[in-house]
């Protein structure tokens, strides 16, 4: 991807300029008519749920704005596994929601038990019923256990730790990372697509080699794939080969890396390719949608939630829209930047239908960045528009890092990696 275009997408995010609309400006809404205050209700205080809350706000400050998050902090996915390889501490992933309180936003720190779209009310597990008029869920995933993976279920996690998403399951096998035998094998068990950031078991590959190769040496990482291909592949396997050589195998569905049972109690993986035994294993789950989305029929067949691409309005319950990860958007991958573009683009469509206008022609990004050492970096970026009622992929629009770049251009990208997490995190959440 040319530098410039890699700049520009950077400082649009930094400026805040919303690069999911179309060619006209974006300003704040004027003040509506009349005096009542329209109510939305979201669930989830992620990048999708808090981006919304924040520009909602934004757009139409005299909009009454409710966030529901049982946590009063949030644990990032992206660099997470920066904390796993041991580059940063724990704290610098753990953000609250001061600054959406500056900003207007009601934030409520409990979680959401029924929602009841025929009321347009929300109840919460502490009989508090929040009206709407409209509702935003963000639920994240929901993790399918048993599912492919016999044997592996939420008990089975504390010994072979997820650690895709909360503080305790990283934190968990961080300490079987570092506490692993001499020698010993690190596994990471990779579901089917579609899940939760794609690239992120394979980013989790090479900083988890990086740590090993300075602390245990002669220690093996093995990765089982449900998969035949992953995102930015040769990216990542020219920098194995080139950073940890001989250190890390992956196994592709094709030559048997498709793992069906799991034995906690033996450290074993039963996959295709046969018995695997390891010291320390990292098995991701399949997935579907979150909880309360499947709790409340918002998901179709592919246990994901179907929404009206320009406004991510679910299409099978009213008034309900639903971002992030949860949602079925095109070929958008489940990221923390896909859920901050779909956010700015729904939180833009609710004050218009809110004040009775219509949506406007939308534009949707994604960028992503993966460590593979400290000062190794690679990215993709990608860029999409709302075109005969879905969201496409624009072609050449975006791209990827250069194979045999030199070691200065992957320390910059590496820079850019955390320049690009400052920023959404400041554009989400405003701190």
């Amino acid at each position: 991807m040319p530098q410039t275009r890699r700049h520009f997408l950077s400082n649009a995010l930094k400026t805040g300029a919303l690069t999911a609309f179309g060619g006209s400006a974006i300003t704040a809404c004027s003040k509506p008519a009349g005096n009542r205050a329209p109510k939305v209700v979201i669930i989830g205080g992620g990048y999708g749920g808090a981006t919304c809350a924040r520009y909602i706000r934004y757009f139409d400050p005299d909009v009454d704005v409710t966030l529901v998050e049982a946590r009063p902090r949030y644990h990032t996915c992206p660099f997470s596994n920066a904390v796993l390889g041991g580059l940063q501490d724990a704290a610098l992933i753990t953000l609250d929601y001061a600054g959406l309180k500056t900003h207007g936003v009601n934030v409520i720190h409990a979680a959401a038990r029924t929602i009841h779209p025929e009321k347009r009310t929300v109840t919460l597990t502490d009989g508090a019923t929040l009206p709407y008029q409209r509702l935003v869920i963000s639920p994240g995933i929901s993790f399918l256990w048993n599912h492919i993976f016999t044997g592996y279920d939420e008990t089975a996690s504390s010994t072979m730790p997820h650690a895709w998403h909360g503080r305790e399951q990283l934190m968990l096998l961080r300490k079987q990372l570092v506490g692993m035998r001499g020698g010993g094998v690190f596994a990471i068990v990779v579901p089917g697509t579609p899940f939760r950031c794609p690239p992120g078991p394979y980013e989790r590959a090479g900083l988890v080699a990086h740590y090993l190769r300075q602390a245990n040496p002669r220690a093996k990482l093995l990765i089982l794939d449900a998969n035949e291909h992953f995102s930015k592949q040769d990216l990542f396997e020219e920098a194995w080969y080139s950073l940890y050589p001989g250190m890390i195998e992956h196994v592709p569905i094709s030559a048997g890396g498709l793992v069906s049972g799991i034995d906690p109690k033996r450290m074993s993986l039963q996959a295709e390719g046969g018995e695997f035994k390891v010291d320390v294993a990292n098995v991701i789950p399949f997935q579907q949608a979150g909880q309360l989305a499947v709790d409340h029929g918002l998901i179709d067949e592919t246990g994901w939630c179907p929404v009206d691409h320009q406004t991510f309005a679910s299409t099978l319950v009213p008034d309900i829209h639903v971002l992030g990860d949860s949602c079925l958007a095109g070929n958008m991958p489940k990221s923390a930047s896909s859920a901050n573009s779909q956010a700015k683009v729904c939180s833009l469509a609710i004050v218009s239908l809110l004040r009775e206008r219509e949506p406007g022609a939308m534009f949707y990004h994604n960028t992503c960045y993966s460590l593979v050492a400290p000062d190794y970096g690679i990215s993709i970026n990608s860029m999409y528009r709302y075109e005969g009622n879905r969201i496409k992929l624009i072609e050449r629009a975006g791209g990827l890092s250069p194979l045999r770049a030199t070691m200065e251009y992957r320390a910059r990208e590496a820079a850019y990696a955390r320049s690009w997490y400052a920023s959404i995190n400041k554009d989400s959440f405003g701190v």
